[in-house]
């Protein structure tokens, strides 16, 4: 299986696909952990992405597509994968679509987490997120520190509540269009994210075995 994770900010997009990934056995594949990857490792990618990131601008898609080509030559890919919250814009999924059909790749199926800005808000403004590793947390064993590697945590600028209202209606600009290109391919299925992240994960993984 190959599985596109869409959603607005808050909507578990990174829980969810690390835990199908999990759960279906295949590669989970993060736009951001590969930025991270390549920075850190000093590839040559990487240290072009620095560079706009430094400058506080957005890392240009030709080089997440560059990252993403690399990725997809690795050996667990072949398996299927979990793609997260990658394509955000319709330029970026026409950009996928042409490196997945140059690697022989189809994508099975696009579900969209679909989540109340009610729920964003809450999930959101009390998030906190560790300075080393990056996981998040809502509630941390020890306050303000994190329970896999003791890093301190610290809540995101863009996590109060004012910004999350912004970003909400940013994403849902941009992916309006988004989803209803893959509606008309076909692919997509909106699941209601609301509830408990194990809950959201059964009815993805149903929908997945009844494909």
């Amino acid at each position: 299986m190959r599985i596109i994770l869409l959603g607005p900010p808050g909507a578990g997009k990174g829980t969810q696909s690390k835990s199908l990934a999990q759960r279906l056995e295949l590669a989970h594949v993060s736009t951001g952990d590969l930025l991270r990857s390549n920075v850190s490792a000093g590839t040559e990618l990487g240290k072009q992405a620095k560079a706009y990131m430094e400058k506080g601008a957005l890392v240009p898609d030709e080089l997440v597509t560059g990252m993403l080509r690399e990725r997809f030559n690795q050996d667990d890919i072949k398996k299927g994968f979990i793609l997260d919250g990658y394509p955000r814009t319709i330029k970026q999924a026409e950009s996928l679509d042409r490196l997945l059909e140059e690697k022989a790749i189809k994508i099975d199926k696009v579900f969209y987490l679909d989540t109340s800005e009610k729920v964003i808000i809450q999930r959101l403004s009390g998030r906190l997120v560790c300075s080393k590793c990056q996981a998040n947390f809502h509630k941390p064993k020890k306050d303000m520190v994190c329970d896999h590697c003791a890093g301190s945590l610290y809540q995101r600028s863009d996590d109060k509540e004012e910004t999350i209202r912004k970003r909400i209606e940013v994403y849902r600009q941009e992916s309006a269009p988004l989803i209803k290109y893959y509606e008309s391919k076909g692919k997509l299925e909106s699941v209601l994210a609301d509830g408990e992240a194990s809950i959201v994960l059964d009815e993805i993984v149903r929908l997945v075995k009844n494909q």
